[in-house]
């Protein structure tokens, strides 16, 4: 019974304990709550909000205010009519360098879309004040040496004041506008730099030294006045004559298979959604044996039908082609070189462009001896005013006394176009 005891007790129980008064120590304590009213103070435009910064070279002004170096110099500039672009600059007493932030340049001209605010709380009043920060931006000071690196120079007063009200806009429109805003300002500037003195002085200059090609510019401005296809006045064939690589551009021919797709279907195909030049020509384009020409005149036949559809879904009084579904590479060509208003309409000179290079691949479908009679059917438009169209090209008409009795527009060459008359004014 002695022996049972004067036994060593177990430890066991002692561990346990001081595990748990463990884990009592390191459970942080609940921290206090506290009820406040909360107060959001909005910006007053005669008072400047408190302004938040930060210092990534690590420099600390309270730090080196308590080492005994004296308080930093805090200055804050704003600009004289944008309110919103300022500038902190932190002058450390017996330095050479100061730490300069902007609100419009550099880290805070990036875009982002929080809100920055700073919160002010009272313990003893049992407040909790919500205050803007000064233009909704952090700054990050730089450390800039005094008069070698300065700061993004502002304009000066006596710099603004010279400014006009369309300078003044502009300027404002370059800083916060949208990117559309900038480049329409852009070439609103570029189209005004003529009355700018300095700038014509120094165009002047240039225009000296410029070697003028006339020619050139002579057949540039008959190319534009007379709102036709690219053409070739020294071409010594027809075919040479009006350029059909430039009309129909390589990658497009790959789009333009649908009618010749639709001749080598077992059942024979409806072309009665075509229009009626396209379908009169449909009977020969079977005839034809050289795989290579009938995929040609097939695709010639799918542009002209595309620019007759583009332009019937941009009329007032035609509604048939709305259905008609044109490639997105030729909708997208056709809508920027025939200037389609947000109206979805077509400029009149724009219709005539679209006209003349119907017409001109009309002349390359029936080998430059066509007949206008159903062309003009398709255009809507007047036999007699189809017919100045193609004199227009430089087309003459000559009497077929073969099959067709008729007059058909060929197309002599070297090209000779009727020459242009303006219509005097009416006073």
């Amino acid at each position: 019974m002695d022996s049972d005891t004067n036994a060593p007790k177990s430890k066991t129980p002692k561990k346990e304990k001081n595990k748990k008064n463990k884990k009592q120590k390191d459970v942080p304590p609940e921290p206090d709550r506290i009820e406040v009213a909360v107060e959001v103070v909005h910006e007053h435009p005669n008072k400047t909000a408190p302004v938040v910064g930060y210092f990534p070279s690590g420099f600390d002004p309270v730090k080196n205010y308590a080492s005994g170096s004296g308080p930093s110099e805090f200055q804050l500039y704003r600009h004289r009519n944008m309110s919103k672009r300022m500038q902190l600059v932190v002058r450390p007493p017996g330095s050479s360098v100061e730490f300069v932030g902007s609100s419009f340049s550099g880290e805070a001209a990036a875009g982002h879309r929080a809100m920055f605010a700073l919160g002010l709380l009272d313990k003893e009043a049992g407040t909790l004040k919500i205050v803007p920060i000064a233009g909704n931006k952090i700054f990050r000071l730089e450390p800039k040496i005094k008069g070698m690196e300065a700061a993004d120079n502002e304009p000066a007063n006596s710099t603004l004041e010279e400014m006009t009200p369309q300078q003044k806009i502009a300027e404002t429109t370059s800083i916060w506008g949208t990117k559309r805003d900038i480049e329409k300002a852009k070439k609103k500037l570029a189209l005004k730099q003529d009355e700018d003195p300095n700038s014509q002085r120094n165009l002047d200059v240039k225009l000296k030294n410029v070697s003028v090609n006339k020619s050139a510019l002579e057949s540039t401005e008959s190319h534009v006045s007379r709102n036709i296809p690219p053409y070739d006045t020294s071409a010594t064939t027809p075919q040479e004559a009006y350029v059909l690589d430039k009309i129909i551009l390589t990658g497009e021919w790959d789009y333009l298979q649908d009618i010749y797709k639709n001749l080598h279907q077992e059942e024979k195909t409806d072309f009665s959604s075509y229009p009626t030049f396209v379908r009169n020509r449909v009977e020969r384009l079977r005839k034809i044996k050289d795989e290579s020409e009938q995929r040609k005149l097939s695709c010639i036949l799918s542009y002209i039908n595309h620019l007759i559809k583009f332009k019937d879904q941009h009329s007032f009084d035609v509604f048939s082609a709305k259905s008609h579904k044109i490639p997105n590479i030729l909708r997208h060509k056709f809508t920027n070189m025939f200037a389609v208003s947000e109206l979805r309409r077509l400029p009149p000179e724009k219709i005539s462009l679209l006209v003349s290079y119907v017409l001109v691949l009309t002349l390359f479908a029936d080998d430059f001896l066509t007949d206008c009679t159903d062309i003009a059917k398709d255009l809507s438009m007047n036999v007699m005013a189809v017919r100045q169209v193609y004199e227009q090209l430089g087309c003459k008409f000559t009497r077929q006394k073969s099959a067709f009795n008729g007059l058909r527009a060929t197309l002599p060459v070297p090209l000779k176009f009727p020459e242009l008359t303006q219509r005097k004014r009416k006073r």
